[in-house]
């Protein structure tokens, strides 16, 4: 064999080596790239599940809404709890103020929540979620024939009102002094409910509360609308609280509160839109 032929030979099998070394490196590489694609893959963090419980304080205007929430929130997310203090947003702003424990506080206006705020008690930029318009309760049918503001001036009527400090009354007395009318109550009562069940039981002819109070009360009582409640209009703010004991869940379901879900059901009891 001549050595032209040796030397040939020896070129072709050392560039046969050459591709078969880069072939098994390309594949170790692709297998590699598998591998570590597969390792991001499963190593990708999963959603936390929700669990435990929280309180939130909410505006007493809030409950048939809330609870409807609530309803909707513990469904989704099995094994989680959701309690509610409802009452009057300054009531409820001073105890937060005074260490009772709650994760979430809803409040009937902005004035209301700055008392939390102000006291850094809050965790979070409190937010408006909807708005709320006032109306005047009538007993059933309207006996008395109610149609505006100025007529609860009557002194035949009994009319309640909610107390000053809480914003439904502050948004009553915003109203009267836009309408330049004095009007002084049978009673001044702690929240909005308190106002709208005296009328719900005859106590008095009249009140002033929510709409959406009016709403919730169905067949036994009736609503009637006035333009100076245009002037009253209050913004109904959220936050999360500093002591929050779950702000997990906290944050879920003030999430909740601001999705279009939670939004329909705002807007279908007759809340405003924010």
């Amino acid at each position: 064999m001549t050595r032209s032929v040796r030397r040939t030979r020896w070129t072709l099998q050392v560039a046969g080596a050459s591709v078969a070394a880069l072939l098994a490196l390309s594949a170790c590489s692709s297998s590699d790239d598998e591998s570590s694609a597969t390792t991001s893959d499963t190593s990708a963090p999963a959603t936390p599940k929700l669990s435990g419980s929280i309180t939130v304080f909410a505006a007493a205007s809030l409950q048939e809404s809330f609870t409807t929430l609530k309803a909707d929130f513990e469904k989704a997310h099995p094994g989680t709890k959701v309690d509610f203090s409802f009452g009057g947003s300054d009531t409820l702003a001073a105890q937060i103020t005074s260490g009772a424990p709650a994760d979430v506080f809803a409040a009937a206006s902005a004035k209301t929540m700055a008392i939390v705020a102000d006291r850094k008690d809050t965790a979070t930029t409190p937010a408006t979620f909807v708005r709320n318009q006032l109306e005047i309760a009538t007993l059933p049918g309207n006996p008395d024939r109610i149609s505006s503001l100025k007529d609860l001036t009557k002194s035949s009527l009994k009319v309640v009102l909610c107390d000053k400090t809480v914003p439904c009354g502050a948004a009553a007395q915003k109203a009267l002094d836009a309408g330049k009318l004095k009007l002084t109550p049978v009673s001044y009562e702690e929240d909005v409910k308190s106002a709208l069940n005296k009328v719900v039981l005859k106590e008095a002819d009249a009140a002033v509360v929510y709409r959406t109070d009016v709403k919730a009360a169905g067949s036994k009582v009736e609503g009637v609308d006035f333009p100076e409640s245009a002037d009253a209009i209050n913004d109904y703010p959220i936050a999360l609280l500093k002591n929050a004991q779950n702000p997990t869940l906290a944050k879920a379901f003030i999430a909740l509160v601001q999705s279009a879900e939670g939004q329909k059901v705002l807007n279908d009891a007759g809340f405003l839109k924010p």
